[in-house]
């Protein structure tokens, strides 16, 4: 039986969804039936298309299988994704065991938002996400593939493959993960490095000795913040092997759930006998269960301005009063880093995704009957991969490895999900309770305001912080920066809080995935740029930032004031080139995307 709110919001989804997905599905029929046969296409256009292929030409001039594309965001600058670099050869191999060639379709760009925190080029990040997108579409355009194998991991990355692999949803799709890196130091330890630092009681070289033990090799950072959410959702939606998201990198395991991947996009083919378009395994149910996922995990803030985006781009209406309505009903099961002490390694071990979708299931939390690009229903989602000799296997996880990780739903770490939505004269916000104390869920106190992340630092550093505060930090949303994530602030908001004093943060930019401690009202919509609310806020303003009532407030006369001039965009790092997005963008709460309020989605 489904939970009756897990129902009750399905329906309501489904309902608002009722005319974009329809107008999408007729899309996606419309493009399968125009989609032209390989051996209609002329001579010289696929002269082109096999010229490069040497090893597959034959094949391909044969048209006997299926031409995978391989959508890849391979860099080794980053450490999630230096593992793709040698994943096309062995993909291309793998296909032809079943008569199947395979091609790099494309590349996409691929940031690491831990380089650019606190940094200007920062200001790509969310923007970065409409710009995978549209690559993933420019590689798919050449209407030469059977499936599309998308390569992604990290934060933007996975939902710019997503929403450009939709607008080809009459064509299969698999998301390829690689795996975290080997668990480092102490999460704890890192932390109190960083807050020693903010303080002035620890050295550059220090410093950077403790970042080096945490982020140290190959593999997706450890701690649960947006890559590792992203990983959780893909599994939640059927859209990944089972339990392929958290086996590292470099063992058996890893390599062989990759080859079951290709096997399984050749055989989703539409000349098939399982034909599963991607357009069919995202629908609502599929949001939804994203959306319990992440709630349940304590996973990163960032999803509440993905998974609508996500969302929008498979002409399903999905928005925080949905996700805020499921934090209601769905437990907390997992506690990770920043939620927990262990972190993704640990969570695997554990037990996982699958210890995490049975429970779910089990409590009807979760839709079981979604099509996933699995042979089985969901319910496959709830074993754990293993090799069996040199073949792989699945087999049920079993009771929890760790309570103090992973508990059932029927006995959670607490009754609610932790993601709660806040609404109030100052705009629409969320906060994640989930990584905060309860004690700390409510903050009333004066407001200091700042329009810029590196004068919080400044203000901090001269003490002018050392009291109840609630630090505004607004001119950082879609339009006016591109919605940087301001997690530098976290250190230093976590010392004035470990000195006794309460503080929030209120922002209409982001926080990091792997933020939690201070409590934060993030996302804040309407946002400063163009007259929100905060651009009215003057210091010493008290705020109330309150998780239990979810209030997001100011005893001030907003009406009486004039707004503070909005700043001057910022060029330099290739800010300027992004400016078009920046001036399309659409609000936090839809996705904050230029490509999809342009697109009319």
């Amino acid at each position: 039986m489904l939970h009756d709110t897990v129902h009750r919001v399905t329906q309501r989804v489904i309902a608002n969804s009722r005319e974009g997905r329809a107008r999408y599905l007729e899309l996606m029929e419309r493009e399968r039936e125009r989609t032209p046969e390989r051996v209609q296409v002329a001579c010289s256009n696929l002269a082109h298309a096999f010229a490069g292929a040497t090893d597959d030409q034959a094949a391909m001039k044969s048209f006997t299988g299926p031409n995978l594309a391989i959508v890849t965001s391979y860099n080794d600058m980053l450490s999630a994704h230096q593992p793709y670099g040698r994943y096309p050869d062995r993909m291309k191999i793998w296909a032809r065991e079943l008569g199947a060639t395979a091609q790099v379709a494309g590349g996409t760009p691929a940031m690491c938002d831990g380089v650019t925190q606190g940094q200007d080029g920062m200001e790509l990040s969310l923007f970065s996400r409409d710009a995978i997108a549209m690559a993933t579409a420019v590689a798919l355009s050449h209407q030469m593939y059977d499936g599309a194998a998308l390569l992604g991991i990290c934060d933007k990355i996975v939902p710019g493959l997503v929403m450009g692999a939709l607008r080809f949803g009459h064509l299969p799709a698999i998301l390829v993960p690689s795996g975290p890196m080997a668990t480092g130091i102490p999460n704890k330890q890192k932390q109190a490095v960083r807050q020693l630092y903010a303080e002035g009681k620890a050295s550059r070289a220090q410093l950077l000795e403790s970042e080096m033990a945490s982020y140290h090799s190959p593999g997706t950072c450890t701690f649960y913040g947006t890559a590792n959410s992203n990983q959780m959702m893909m599994e939640m939606m059927g859209l990944h092997i089972p339990g392929a998201a958290f086996v590292p990198p470099g063992v058996s395991l890893r390599q062989e759930l990759t080859r079951a991947a290709v096997h399984r996009l050749a055989a989703m083919r539409a000349d098939g006998e399982d034909y599963r378009p991607m357009a069919r395994v995202v629908d609502e149910k599929a949001i939804v269960n994203a959306a319990v996922g992440l709630l349940a995990t304590g996973g990163s803030t960032n999803h509440a301005i993905h998974l609508p985006a996500m969302a929008r781009a498979a002409g399903v209406a999905f928005d925080w009063n949905d996700l805020a309505e499921l934090s209601e009903a769905v437990p907390l099961v997992a506690r990770v880093y920043p939620n927990g002490a262990g972190d993704v390694n640990q969570f695997h071990a554990a037990g996982g995704m699958g210890y995490v979708v049975g429970t779910l299931l089990d409590e009807g939390l979760a839709h079981d009957d979604i099509l996933t690009v699995w042979g089985g229903g969901f319910a496959e989602y709830a074993k754990e991969p293993k090799m069996v000799g040199d073949a792989l296997a699945w087999h049920d996880p079993g009771e929890s490895g760790d309570p103090e990780m992973l508990r059932p739903a029927s006995a959670p770490f607490q009754h609610d999900g932790g993601m709660k939505l806040l609404t109030g004269n100052l705009g629409r916000a969320c906060f994640k309770s989930s990584a905060v104390d309860p004690a700390r869920w409510t903050v009333e106190a004066p407001c200091r305001v700042f329009s810029d992340q590196h004068d919080v630092a400044l203000a901090f550093a001269a003490g002018e912080l050392d009291r109840d505060v609630v630090v505004v930090v607004r001119f950082q949303g879609p339009r006016a920066n591109g919605m940087p994530e301001l997690h530098k602030l976290t250190p230093p908001l976590g010392v004035l809080q470990d000195r006794g004093y309460r503080v929030a943060m209120v922002t209409d930019g982001r926080m990091s995935g792997a933020s939690g401690k201070v409590p934060a009202a993030i996302h804040v919509t309407p946002e400063a740029l163009g007259g929100g609310p905060l651009a009215r806020l003057r210091d010493g303003d008290m705020v109330r930032v309150c998780a239990q009532s979810g209030e997001l407030s100011t005893s001030a006369d907003l009406s009486a004031r004039d707004a503070a001039p909005d700043p001057a965009p910022q060029w330099g790092v290739g800010r300027e080139l992004f400016a078009m997005f920046a001036r399309h963008a659409d609000g936090a709460e839809r996705g904050g995307s230029a490509m999809l309020a342009e697109a009319g989605l």
